[in-house]
């Protein structure tokens, strides 16, 4: 396991130092405290660590193709299982590397098992959260519910406040799933979880998380391109401190679209519009991190590609596009949001491998 502190934050930059130093007074204090609230946003919303899983032997999973309509079929595919998995491995450290650069702290951690082909999706069985929780997820196949890693949660415990892990794993026996932030896309800022409902999003265990976190669900159906239920909301949908990604033509119900709408441009931010082809570009998978210079925004280069120059400027705007190209990945169905489970845990002053957090696992 491999953790990287980012380097110091600045204040702010040359040119906004030279603007504000140049204002009256009364200006320069206005300034201060739009950059002081846009700031605050960010630390809550935006994580300034992730935990990444570099895969050994990486694979698509045949168990989950059934719904994945983002999944490619591996025989279609012009490469030996050896040469997936070794392009899959290069591909996360690349993407690791790029994410430090930018001032983001990456706890890497290695996955030499051979039967947890979508162990490169952390944030689909754990989140995390300001209060000191670690929330672990009921999974729907079989073979993903091996992800769930202790030394995971060790790291977490040795590094951060971990108050409680509230273990929700158990539901997925009684066939209840929610498949972490993949299902549930949060707005930490304004306590809200955008759900589209699907088999890795039950509404018994969305209502049920969601009471957990003092989140409101706000719940949709949103289909592709061929009628196909999305199986996870963060392919189409991303929320980030001022602007939101939202695969507005996938949610076919008008009350629906507009009630997902008004309740992002009430929280301020402002709404980018994707379109079916740009999801399946990966262009919805997204992420917003605190990095060193402000938020960037991890996307699929895939993705980023797709966009307009009017949606890419709306988005530059506000955070500064970090693309990572992991076609090798993208094969398995998930892109760059799904590879990185956010750190929203206040960090610990110095490490304690001492602390241990209540374990609770509800009935």
């Amino acid at each position: 396991m491999t953790t990287v502190a980012p380097p110091p934050r600045a204040s702010s930059s040359p040119a906004t130092a030279a603007v504000t130093s140049a204002a009256s007074p009364a200006l320069r204090a206005s300034s201060r405290t739009r950059s002081a609230d846009e700031e605050a946003r960010t630390a809550v919303q935006s994580p300034a660590a992730v935990v990444m899983v570099r895969p050994h032997h990486f694979t698509p999973n045949p168990q989950t193709a059934a719904d994945n309509a983002f999944q490619t079929d591996p025989a279609e595919v012009d490469a030996t299982r050896a040469q997936l998995a070794a392009r899959a491995f290069d591909e996360v450290t690349r993407a690791a590397e790029a994410l430090r650069a930018a001032g983001v702290t990456v706890h890497l951690v290695d996955d030499e098992r051979t039967d947890r082909p979508d162990g490169v999706f952390p944030n689909n069985w754990f989140s995390t959260h300001d209060d000191g929780r670690v929330v672990l997820y009921p999974m729907h196949s079989p073979n993903r519910r091996g992800e769930r890693r202790t030394d995971v949660v060790d790291l977490l415990r040795e590094r951060y406040l971990v108050t409680e892990v509230l273990d929700r794993s158990p539901l997925e026996r009684r066939g209840i799933v929610v498949e972490g932030t993949g299902a549930l896309v949060l707005d930490h800022v304004g306590r809200v979880a955008y759900v589209a409902l699907s088999h890795r999003a039950d509404r018994a265990a969305v209502a049920l998380v969601c009471s957990d976190l003092g989140h409101e669900p706000v719940t949709f159906s949103a289909t592709d391109a061929t009628g196909v239920p999305i199986y996870h909301t963060n392919v189409m949908m991303s929320v980030a401190s001022r602007f939101a990604l939202v695969g507005l033509e996938s949610i076919e119900s008008t009350s629906e679209r507009r009630r997902v709408v008004e309740r992002l441009t009430a929280s301020g931010r402002e709404v980018v519009a994707l379109t079916r082809a740009q999801l399946g570009e990966f262009a919805g998978n997204a992420l917003e991190l605190a990095g060193a210079d402000g938020p960037v925004l991890a996307i699929s280069a895939r993705g980023w590609a797709s966009l307009t120059t009017a949606q890419r400027r709306t988005i530059s705007r506000h955070a500064r596009p970090l693309p990572l190209d992991v076609p090798t990945i993208e094969l398995a169905g998930g892109s760059v949001r799904c590879m990185l489970a956010g750190v929203h845990l206040p960090p610990l002053s110095r490490p304690h491998p001492a602390t241990q957090p209540t374990l609770r696992t509800p009935r």
